[in-house]
């Protein structure tokens, strides 16, 4: 019996090995950044059988086989929709040395073209986005659509529920897409029944179902924030649907600190179709089809004719690390400055380095982030990177007016990227976002004053004082920077 026992085990141990062998191979064969790579074989080996466990449910970019089958077929149709809409509402051929190489990008990899004659807005105060929002909604005339993270009620949110039903009512179409892990609030209160019962579409896109994890990678968030109006208004930009007087009070961050993008003008289609594309990435539905790009005409005299936007979304069912690229090559194009807001700090390796050159060749880089956190893990991991930043030039600021969610990157006063991405590794290659990256002085002029009062309300890290901070902080830091790629 001993021997049946000493068999076991070590057919067990062999097995074992074997399948973290496996495992190991895998890794290294998916060729993804070193330090990506790194940290899953530590969990691996580090932590037996659980790591390898988690590998097989978060370690690759598994969207399942019927979403795999739809982006087979929904690529073509877009690329042609897209093509039509540059065709018809580009206005102008002159593009800024910034946009010039951020549109032939776009082009090549997602067939999305820069399109000139957009109005911007730029809008800051959570409750004065949301009132912008209902006003819309109730002038709306065929459809509202909206796609959020988080859904939260509470406060106006409530009041954009009530002017979706009452448009519903009157007989506009109103599409909502909601993540499903992301606005469990919403779809657990009486809201998501009242809005159903009332004629409105609701969809929860990557549901969280521990029966198909499997099947699915099942952390993949849909990230994305989009309002579309009667396809002639669009908003999108940091903020989720939510009164931030009324969301995570008790997580002693204070209130979170947004912005969103008013759009007229051509990119509001080009906003609709990333909504059709996710509307049918989840249900299979077509919608492409009730927007037609030929219906717009070029106006050569608009005040804008010569100004771009770049709509670039990235993620699931999307050519690999183009978020990234757009990063990279904005900051590599950098001359005098570059300003960067994001409230989770957990960067590649390549966007470190390009950080730390552009601030080694003269460009004046600064970097705002959040003094307080709501995320523990990523507090401590985005501390590793301060030290390299701050002796390559880099000028860091802890902001202390409330937890600053703004996504945002000035380049130069003249060009900016805004959006959804946070600076780390889940919005750079997992999550679904959206970008726009803008070609306009004026709406850059905004942005760049909207920063300065950001930087009004941050105190700035003294190097100095930051190499003296305690040892056991700097352990703390390193062990959380090693699983860094991971969070």
């Amino acid at each position: 019996m001993s021997q049946f026992y000493q068999f076991v085990t070590l057919a067990l141990v062999a097995g074992y090995w074997i399948l973290v062998a496996g495992v190991t191979l895998r890794i290294v064969l998916k060729r993804r950044p070193f330090g990506v790579s790194l940290a899953w074989m530590l969990l691996v080996y580090i932590i037996p059988l659980f790591g390898v466990i988690v590998y097989l449910l978060f370690g690759e970019m598994n969207i399942g086989k019927h979403r795999k089958r739809r982006v087979g077929a929904m690529t073509i149709p877009f690329q042609q929709w897209y093509q039509k809409l540059q065709h018809a509402a580009e206005v102008g051929k002159t593009k800024g040395p910034h946009a010039r190489p951020l549109h032939e990008l776009s082009l090549r990899r997602l067939g999305i073209p820069a399109l000139m004659g957009n109005d911007l807005e730029l809008i800051e105060n959570c409750q004065e986005i949301l009132r912008r929002i209902i006003v819309d909604i109730h002038n709306a005339k065929s459809s509202v659509h909206l796609e959020f993270y988080i859904w939260h009620p509470g406060g106006l949110a409530n009041e954009v529920a009530d002017a979706l039903i009452e448009a519903r009512q009157r007989g506009v179409q109103v599409r909502v897409l909601l993540d499903g892990a992301g606005s469990r609030d919403f779809f657990n209160s009486l809201w998501a029944y009242k809005m159903e019962s009332a004629g409105i579409e609701i969809v929860k896109a990557l549901g969280v179902n521990p029966l198909r994890m499997f099947l699915r990678r099942m952390d993949l968030r849909q990230h994305r924030k989009i309002v579309v109006i009667d396809q002639e208004i669009a908003y999108t930009g940091s903020m989720n649907l939510v009164d931030s007087r009324y969301f995570k009070q008790s997580s002693g961050v204070g209130e979170w600190i947004d912005i969103m993008v008013r759009i007229t003008g051509p990119s509001v289609l080009s906003l609709k179709a990333l909504q059709a594309w996710d509307w049918e990435y989840e249900t299979g539905l077509r919608t492409l089809e009730e927007m037609d790009p030929e219906r717009l005409q070029a106006k050569p005299d608009h005040s804008h004719a010569s100004h771009s936007v770049q709509v670039i979304p990235s993620g699931q069912g999307l050519p690999d690390n183009l978020i990234q690229q757009v990063l990279l090559l904005s900051i590599y194009h950098a001359r005098k400055s570059i300003v960067l807001t994001s409230p989770y700090f957990v960067p590649s390796e390549q966007l470190v380095d390009a950080l730390r050159t552009a601030a080694q060749s003269g460009v004046e880089v600064k970097l705002i982030i959040p003094d307080k956190n709501d995320s523990f893990m990523v507090e401590w991991a985005s501390r590793a990177f301060f030290s390299e930043l701050l002796r390559s030039g880099v000028v860091i600021y802890r902001f202390n007016g409330g937890l600053l969610h703004t996504k945002s990157m000035l380049i130069d006063d003249d060009h900016c990227i805004i959006g959804t991405v946070n600076l780390d590794i889940r919005s750079l290659l997992l999550n679904s976002e959206v970008s726009l990256a803008v070609d306009d002085p004026e709406f850059c002029h905004n942005l760049g004053d909207l920063l300065q009062r950001y930087l009004d309300q941050s105190h700035r890290l003294d190097g100095v004082r930051w190499a003296e901070r305690p040892m056991w902080k700097k352990l703390v830091e390193q062990f959380f920077y090693t699983f860094a790629p991971l969070l």
